[in-house]
């Protein structure tokens, strides 16, 4: 998850485009059908602030999907198609968190697709 937090940072189209927006969350990444994420992320205004094993952290987004798709993203990271179809067949889910307000916001939606790409690289 520090690699994650590092390679955040390192990318404008993410943490830059976030901050013009000042988008603060606490965003949670695990696997579908566990008690509790993984893993979580903190941004505040768009920049990584810290992140590691998740252990009780108040939520903003909650993201959930099996480990086998989530090894598919790592390798080949989606695409505002794939994101779609992903949450429609219920691939990817939101325990918390709106994904249709996210995906509709365009200030949003390009940094989450981003996410996916930087997580590959941490």
């Amino acid at each position: 998850m520090n690699n994650f937090m590092e390679q955040w940072n390192a990318e404008p189209a993410l943490s830059d485009a976030l901050a013009k927006i000042n988008f603060n969350s606490i965003i949670a990444y695990g696997f579908d059908g566990e008690d509790t994420p993984r893993g979580y992320i903190d941004i505040q205004n768009g920049k990584a602030v810290s992140a590691g094993i998740y252990d009780g952290e108040e939520l903003n987004w909650d993201i959930r999907a099996s480990f086998d798709d989530w090894n598919k993203w790592l390798v080949k990271p989606p695409g505002m198609m794939g994101l779609g179809m992903a949450y429609t067949s219920r691939k990817m889910k939101f325990n918390v968190g709106d994904y249709g307000a996210m995906i509709k916001d365009p200030r949003m939606a390009g940094p989450f697709i981003k996410s996916f790409a930087v997580m590959g690289r941490a």
